[in-house]
């Protein structure tokens, strides 16, 4: 039986298209992104059609309005990106440095980083394996977050010190956790945990699909 979203205009059909496929693609639709928002607002407008449409391919929309997220994840567990273990790090001083910095700053305010934050925090773990972050893997798994629309660059080249990153409420649902005080104290745990080199696999699932 064809669905009802299918049965509107074309231009409803299109919209439902265009959302759907973001979502496959990129796992998130954020609401403050600005490429997104419209697609968010969409999805938000016809949440059961598409919790209809995504169930028949096996995956679990979440709809967190409180965040402004839309998130996709795959109901058999399968199709998740692996990352690479500083790849891993990496992600979860994103997710630290976003609880630190929201908790400073109203809901409607952007949180925006500078990679000279991410490199002290790295800094912090002393990895043996690679004390330094260079260049070219800060630079690439950047690019990979910000695919699955996790950040942004505000500046162009952001192995710079003063280089600014917007980081989006997305970071939160990469492992999710309803406590954003159970997230900071799991990130610090995890981080500890890096740092005395408990850690011996070299890659690691990510919640994205």
């Amino acid at each position: 039986m064809e669905m009802e979203i299918f049965k509107e205009s074309q231009v409803q059909k299109e919209k439902f298209r265009a959302a759907a496929n973001k979502l496959l693609n990129s796992c998130f639709i954020v609401k403050k992104k600005e490429d997104t928002r419209n697609d968010y607002i969409f999805i938000i407008q016809n949440k059961e059609f598409f919790v209809e449409y995504f169930d028949l391919l096996g995956y679990k929309i979440e709809i967190n309005e409180n965040q402004g997220v839309v998130a996709l994840t795959n109901i058999n567990g399968t199709g998740r990106l692996r990352l690479k273990k500083i790849e891993s790090i990496l992600l979860l001083i994103l997710r630290l440095l976003y609880i630190e910095k929201r908790k400073e700053l109203s809901l409607t305010e952007d949180v925006v980083v500078l990679t000279d934050e991410i490199h002290q925090k790295y800094s912090m773990l002393k990895i043996e394996a690679k004390s330094n972050l260079d260049k070219t893997t800060l630079r690439d798994a950047i690019r990979l977050f910000k695919r699955y629309n996790i950040l942004t660059n505000i500046d162009r080249d952001v192995t710079l010190s003063d280089a600014r990153i917007k980081i989006y409420p997305s970071v939160l649902f990469a492992v999710p956790n309803d406590n954003l005080n159970s997230i900071y104290e799991a990130i610090n745990e995890k981080l500890n945990k890096y740092a005395m080199g408990s850690e011996s696999s070299d890659d690691e699932e990510a919640d994205q699909d």
